[in-house]
């Protein structure tokens, strides 16, 4: 019984690791916290390593290095290593994936606000009028 309980345990963890990497992965919870939006509107602006983004914020370096990973992971941004350093850099090419879920909202807001204005229009014409 006892060998049963452990090898469920085990099998139950491996299957859920890969899983939890798959997630991890996932462009939208890489960029839902605000640590990992920081560093990529800094690396936005220039390559940068490291030790360079740790200073931005009131947290350890191996916290900052964990985002990286992820960011990495994600395929947001890239290493580029200029010898003895590994400067990080913007995956533009994988930021224009988020645009573009993004672009179907901006339609709909779109036509909503040109009903606000249509909508405003009328109403200032109807106290024109009166």
């Amino acid at each position: 019984m006892r060998n049963r309980i452990v090898a469920h345990i085990f099998a139950t963890d491996w299957f859920l690791k890969p899983n939890q990497n798959k997630m991890r992965r996932d462009i939208f919870q890489a960029i839902a916290d605000p640590t990992r939006r920081a560093i990529i509107t800094l690396i936005a602006l220039q390559a940068m390593t490291p030790n360079a983004l740790a200073e931005h914020f009131d947290t350890t370096r191996q916290a900052v290095s964990k985002h990286l990973r992820i960011l990495t992971e994600c395929e947001l941004i890239k290493q580029e290593h200029r010898g003895r350093e590994i400067y990080y850099q913007l995956e533009i090419d994988k930021m224009k994936e988020i645009d573009k879920w993004i672009e179907q909202f901006r339609k709909i807001w779109e036509t909503r606000f040109d009903q606000l204005d249509n909508l405003l229009a009328t109403l200032q014409k109807q106290k024109n009028e009166q």
